[in-house]
């Protein structure tokens, strides 16, 4: 058995995202395959519980849009062009021992989150976008920014996740990672829904007050430590 967060949103100006854990059976292997078979389960588990319809938002979804919505996919326009949101972030980090890497951004999402110095240059400390310095808390503050930010001119197409209850990623192990694009999906569809997405993005110390009180409030703020995750 295995167990996995369902994301939902919740639309209040102080608490933007729900987290559920769902127990289900585990179907072990790196195939595609056994992971489609690992989304279903996780699925019909959450249906079982009333958590239903949920969009899969990652390389592996069965539907159109939570593959685009994938931060493998998904892009962010930047002083060098368009680059995906894991290549920014992981670009992006800085280190004990070095960074920002920046070439990486000119990587493919899978080199970006391989590269071995995002493994070997000691603890996390912070982040650096182009010169935009990034605290380490709130805890997903960047990786939400950088993520809404790609999506912020489509609001109008993105009303379609208010039509799913939750969103997963069956990629996303909470004991490994914080960061999680079902999660951030969860956030967008809370500011959209209470409108504040445009006053979130507005500038770095606007979003920072915004989803700050919120962060606090998320499993990972308790049980995590950020330095140890990447």
């Amino acid at each position: 058995m295995a167990k996995r967060p369902i994301f939902l949103s919740v639309e209040k100006i102080d608490h933007f995202v729900d987290e559920i854990q769902v127990d289900f059976k585990w179907n072990l292997g790196f195939a595609a395959i056994q992971k489609k078979k690992n989304i279903k389960a996780l699925h019909k588990g959450a249906k079982n519980r009333g958590l239903f319809p949920l969009l899969e938002v990652s390389t592996k979804s069965e539907e159109l849009l939570g593959r685009r919505l994938s931060a493998f996919n998904l892009k962010v326009n930047t002083k060098i062009g368009e680059i995906s949101i894991e290549s920014a972030f992981q670009g992006s980090k800085v280190f004990e021992k070095g960074g920002p890497f920046k070439d990486i951004y000119e990587k493919d999402s899978k080199s970006a989150k391989k590269d071995y110095r995002i493994r070997e240059s000691g603890q996390l400390v912070g982040f650096d976008f182009f010169g935009q310095d990034w605290p380490l808390t709130p805890k997903t503050a960047f990786y939400d920014w950088l993520y809404l930010s790609a999506l912020q001119p489509h609001q109008d197409f993105l009303t379609r996740l208010f039509e799913y209850k939750g969103f997963t990623d069956i990629e996303f192990n909470p004991s490994k990672s914080i960061n999680c694009q079902a999660r951030t999906c969860a956030l967008l569809v809370s500011l959209l829904k209470l409108d504040s997405l445009n006053d979130a993005l507005r500038s770095q110390k606007d979003f920072i007050d915004m989803v700050s009180a919120d962060s606090f409030k998320q499993n990972h703020s308790i049980e995590l430590k950020q330095g140890t995750l990447l």
